[in-house]
């Protein structure tokens, strides 16, 4: 008791300080005394436990980011954790509320046609892989780039770092070779497969 009869201001919570000053293990301490307090407001407030432990742990990830906006002379350390709590809850069931709106919103849209891959040109490209594979390693870049990404013979050049000149030659023996082969294996014999025309 002091002279006029009240208690003296508490002490600062030595955590408190040391959580502010950015001690980790004071984080580490402060988890392990307040992280169930967090949890069981998340719980009370949300529906899923899973999503309660995810506020929880988003609670103290942003109150160690914000760690210097907390005054520990103003007010407890949990008392502004579990404040960072409720608003992390709440965000939380605004965003399921809107996940909820869109998942309501699809199942309302009309079904789509039902449409598959158009299973002769899966096999032309199975096949072309296959033959791709028994290239030169040179070859087989150059026309991989050609085909499956696109590029045309001066991006390829500029992807690669290789002379433009020898682009198409290594392209040019590649389709020579795919070509022998296709007709020797007689895997198409109708017009060759979409995408390896447009080696350009």
């Amino acid at each position: 008791m002091t002279a006029s009869g009240q208690d003296p201001d508490p002490p600062v919570d030595a955590l408190a300080l040391r959580f502010r000053a950015g001690d980790e293990a004071a984080l580490r301490e402060a988890y392990d005394r307040y992280g169930r307090a967090v949890l069981h407001l998340a719980t009370s407030m949300l529906a899923n436990h899973s999503d309660a432990e995810d506020v929880t742990q988003a609670t103290f990830v942003a109150a160690w980011l914000g760690r210097e906006t907390f005054d520990p002379a103003k007010g407890s350390l949990i008392g502004w954790l579990l404040g960072i709590g409720r608003r992390k809850v709440i965000d939380r069931m605004r965003a399921t509320a809107r996940e909820t709106r869109v998942v309501e919103t699809v199942r309302r849209l009309p079904e789509p046609a039902q449409s598959g891959p158009d299973p002769d040109r899966v096999v032309d490209r199975l096949v072309i892989a296959d033959e791709l594979a028994r290239l030169p390693d040179d070859q087989r870049r150059m026309l991989e780039l050609a085909f499956y990404d696109d590029l045309t013979h001066q991006q390829i050049a500029t992807a690669t770092g290789v002379p433009l000149g020898t682009v198409k030659s290594h392209i040019r023996r590649g389709m020579a070779s795919l070509k022998r082969r296709w007709e020797v294996d007689g895997a198409a014999p109708g017009p060759r497969p979409a995408g390896l025309s447009g080696a350009r």
